[in-house]
């Protein structure tokens, strides 16, 4: 029987540090199973992951897209900011400049950072193996600890398995030969997976492959529990949750699937805290669930691959997406018809393609030279490397604010940002000039701590009406 007045001593108040998985929290050096995944060229800034290192939570610094130089810094920064609080850094696969993704992993590896999060990988690379085996070692009572973690974030069963696998071994033989690990590290790499945490990276921001997360997280985790069971690994594969997680609501519906953590994303690039403009964080304010677009990526736009941005406000989308459809049609910019090429030069780049083509030799020769050299010999390559321009500068248009390119800001989010504005409505977290990462992330956890603890006192037949459904904000 249902009963209708105050039974909640039945119990006791029920904390964010609960849910999530331990092994999480311990691994990481956290208060919370719950980590702000990497937004690339440092919108997941320096001041952002600080600022939650502090407080408990482990923030991914967003070193994809970013110089060498940059990164360095960042990482000098960070462990004198945060000595013994949890932090990450970001590597991205890189395909295209193989060096920028060796380069990271040399820092990473020089400097001693603990925790690193890949992401966009479609296989597995050497330099990727290369710091995950290079911080394996066995104690005197012949347990494994491995000294560099990798947090890999997925939405693809086969690069989940990649994952949750042993490394390749003829990378692992190839990285011996070269002298980079030992013997007994790649003896060692064969008895454990190459990540210990997996994300399941749902309808995201970004690279995305847009997914259910209600669909792929239950099918991730069978997949882990068959790899578990096959290898007897001696510590057990974390699968946590990415893409969608911008509520109270969607952090416990995650962990009530079993996820042993939380990865936010969209919702933390409109706090304070994070590396873009205030253009585009009062832009992220406004979005609603529908006002975002797939288009060209990048970093992979030969390969076609595409990342989720915001389409409210922007033409970016669609005019990322005519040149990728230029670069199908032709196979050099000689090839394009005059009239279509003083169109894009007159609306899209607001300067001459020769003139472009200059910038991108100066770009690419401070960072992959051999870029330059494809290109010269290739002039489809050329073509590629003159239109990812305008991609890669648009997205610096919009982190640095210039007004008069407003139209082609590339501002990566997911869905997730429209619910969350939606959400925080009639709240101090509605203004954008209010949102603090470190706000944002308590006020999930301590929600879905709420919702949680209600879901129990519901089952024991306490009703206290449908005003307490929603978890209130307050600052």
């Amino acid at each position: 029987m249902r009963k209708d007045y105050d039974c909640s001593g039945l119990i006791p108040a029920f904390k964010p540090e609960w849910l999530g998985s331990d092994a999480f929290k311990k691994a990481h050096g956290t208060n919370y199973a719950y980590q702000a995944g990497a937004m690339a060229n440092g919108i997941a800034s320096v001041d952002l992951v600080t600022s939650l290192g502090r407080k408990g939570y482990l923030g991914s610094f967003g070193a994809a897209g970013l110089p060498l130089k940059r990164v360095e810094e960042a990482i000098r920064t960070l462990q004198a900011n945060l000595p013994d609080a949890p932090c990450a850094f970001n590597l991205i696969h890189s395909p295209s400049e193989p060096k920028l993704e060796r380069g990271c992993v040399d820092l990473y590896l020089k400097y001693g950072v603990k925790t690193i999060e890949a992401s966009a990988f479609m296989s597995l690379t050497p330099s990727l193996v290369y710091y995950h085996a290079a911080g394996l070692s066995q104690s005197s009572r012949g347990e494994i600890t491995a000294k560099n973690h990798i947090i890999a974030k997925i939405s693809r069963r086969e690069v989940a398995e990649l994952f949750m696998k042993p490394a390749p071994e003829k990378i692992l033989r190839d990285l011996v030969s070269q002298g980079l690990i030992t013997i007994e590290q790649a003896a060692l790499a064969r008895k454990v997976p190459v990540a210990s945490d997996i994300t399941v990276e749902a309808d995201s921001g970004g690279h995305t492959d847009n997914r259910p997360l209600i669909c792929l997280l239950p099918f991730i985790l069978e997949i882990r529990e068959r790899i578990q069971a096959e290898y007897k690994y001696e510590k057990n594969i974390r699968v946590g949750a990415g893409g969608g997680i911008s509520t109270p609501q969607a952090v416990l519906a995650a962990f009530m699937m079993r996820a042993d953590y939380v990865v936010t994303g969209s919702v933390n690039q409109a706090c304070l805290e994070s590396g873009t403009s205030e253009a585009v964080k009062a832009s992220l304010a406004q979005a609603d669930i529908a006002d975002i677009a797939m288009a060209p990526a990048a970093d992979m736009f030969e390969m076609g691959v595409k990342v989720q941005v915001l389409k409210k406000g922007t033409f970016y989308a669609m005019r990322a997406q005519k040149l990728y459809e230029i670069y199908r049609q032709y196979n050099s910019i000689d090839e394009i018809p005059a009239v279509e090429r003083q169109k894009i030069e007159k609306e899209l780049f607001q300067k001459d393609l020769d003139t472009v083509w200059d910038e991108t030799v100066q770009f690419f020769q401070e960072r992959d030279p051999s870029q330059i050299q494809k290109a010269i010999d290739n002039p489809k390559k050329k073509m590629a490397l003159i239109f990812r321009w305008y991609l890669g500068k648009s997205s610096h248009w919009a982190s640095a604010g210039v007004h008069e390119r407003k139209m082609d800001y590339q501002v990566w989010c997911g869905p997730a940002i429209g619910a969350f504005n939606e959400w925080a409505k009639g709240s101090y977290l509605e203004k954008p000039e209010n949102r603090h990462v470190v706000d944002v992330a308590y006020h999930l956890m301590r929600g879905a701590a709420y919702l949680f603890r209600l879901r129990l006192l519901n089952g024991l037949g306490v009703n206290y009406g449908t005003h307490y459904e929603t978890y209130k904000v307050t600052p």
